[in-house]
């Protein structure tokens, strides 16, 4: 009875069941003693007697309702539900425009560019680990460039998105364009600059309540996503161990050097190693050793320490950087026993799941094909498996869609589907618009496909 009463929340409705439970209780045993009474002169007194004790027994069921406390459970998840509520508010459909209210140098390469909505409205926070997607009009291009970058912050209460870009140039010795984007927001977006945002997304980023070590491995621009890694472990989870490994040429173009060593200040659970592959005399005691970061400086230098605290050197591993970088550290790692599904990781780089030509000539592709037809181009072209991606198929046929990660991801190649429909090779990471597909991991599922390029 007193776990049924304490589970109601209305003070006055748990009085009223309590007082009516109290006077039942008595008023059956008031019964009995009556019935027992009956042969007895003082018959009259026992039914008044019972009267009194059944009023008596209502009131102090009465009084012990309102003083019972409440369960708690059932408050607090409908709080946290209001909560999630308020949360689902903050969060936005499309697009939203947000103003740069700040724009940082900090490095030779890269600048931060601190976005707050133009509405002045909340925003939602993000998973440690995830990009924002933005659209940029720039003036040379027919139509607006979409691009993601890494969330290089985490503060509590959110009020700011931080991007930091790394400006892009022309590679030596090839016939490749410099980035169009990055060039862009360096050169010609300033403080007061509108740039619309669709919400975070992103499948890469840390669970700071797991109770396993996390080892954060970085190089160059990679180190953007690690920072709110690394903020948000010390600030939600400050007892969780985190090794912070990062890797840079020198001083002049180690963005966010001394902003990482700040953390590991205030957390002692944070473990900083900085790897310099070209270090200056300036740079010296700013970082602690000296080549590329690789699997046998986690073998020599960070294994053992998670083995002296833990016992074992099971941890996940999170990785950001350069391709070849990234190729290197999952292989020495698989090398080191460490399982792949600790390893974690987003590449951001172009790459190509086409089969090769030496392939598609060795393999016969016995299957209908499917009849793609590109309206903007006007072309039409069969599609055969072995065709790879719409977009490669696209390319193939002599047209340029505007395409970057090749992952589905930064929604660049996303265009209009006018008939038919798609399959993806597997989910994107990026969110396309409704009745639109991403052609970098797509291909045409239905007989006909009729794309808006």
């Amino acid at each position: 009875m007193f776990s049924s009463l304490r589970k109601i929340q209305n003070p006055i409705l748990k009085s009223v069941i309590s007082a009516v439970t109290s006077f039942a209780i008595v008023t059956i045993v008031g019964s009995v003693v009556i019935d027992l009474a009956k042969s007895e002169r003082n018959e009259k007194s026992v039914y008044k007697l019972g009267v009194y004790a059944s009023l008596i027994g209502t009131a102090a069921g009465a009084v012990f309702g309102l003083i019972i406390p409440t369960d708690k459970t059932k408050t607090a998840k409908k709080t946290d539900q209001k909560q999630d509520t308020v949360t689902d508010k903050k969060v936005w459909q499309d697009w939203r425009n947000f103003v740069v209210t700040r724009k940082v140098k900090e490095s030779e390469e890269i600048t931060s560019f601190y976005l707050e909505p133009e509405d002045k409205e909340e925003i939602p926070n993000f998973k440690p680990g995830q990009f924002l997607t933005i659209k940029l009009d720039i003036p040379s291009q027919q139509r607006p460039v979409i691009r993601t970058y890494s969330l290089s912050d985490r503060n509590e209460p959110n009020q700011y998105y931080r991007l930091s870009i790394k400006r892009e140039l022309a590679p030596k010795g090839l016939d490749v364009p410099p980035g169009i984007a990055s060039n862009f927001m360096h050169d010609r977006i300033e403080e007061g600059s509108i740039i619309p945002a669709k919400p975070p997304n992103g499948k890469f980023y840390i669970d700071v309540n797991k109770s396993l070590p996390a080892v954060l491995i970085s190089n160059g621009v990679g180190i953007t996503p690690m920072i709110a890694m690394a903020k948000a472990s010390s600030l939600l989870n400050p007892s969780k161990n985190v090794w912070f490994v990062h890797g840079a040429r020198n001083g002049q173009y180690h963005a966010f050097r001394d902003e990482v060593l700040a953390i590991a200040q205030q957390n002692s659970q944070l473990k900083v190693h900085y790897r310099y592959s070209r270090p200056q005399p300036e740079d010296e005691g700013h970082y602690q050793s000296n080549g590329y970061v690789d699997a046998t400086l986690i073998k020599d230098s960070i294994l053992p320490e998670i083995k002296n605290i833990y016992g074992s050197t099971d941890a996940e591993y999170f990785l950001c950087g350069s391709p070849a970088f990234l190729t290197s550290l999952r292989e020495g790692l698989a090398e080191l026993g460490v399982l792949e599904e600790r390893v974690f990781f987003e590449s951001f780089s172009k790459g190509s799941s086409k089969v090769s030509e030496k392939k598609k000539t060795e393999t016969k592709d016995t299957s209908e094909g499917k009849e793609v037809v590109f309206a903007q181009s006007g072309k039409t072209a069969t599609w055969q498996s072995n065709d790879g991606t719409i977009l490669e198929f696209a390319e193939d046929n002599g047209i340029n869609p505007p395409n970057s990660c090749r992952a589905g991801i930064c929604l660049t190649c996303m265009c209009r589907i006018e008939e038919g429909e798609i399959e993806y090779e597997e989910p994107p990471t990026g969110t396309p618009d409704e009745g639109t597909v991403l052609i970098c991991i797509a291909k045409p599922k239905t007989e006909k496909v009729v794309l808006d390029i």
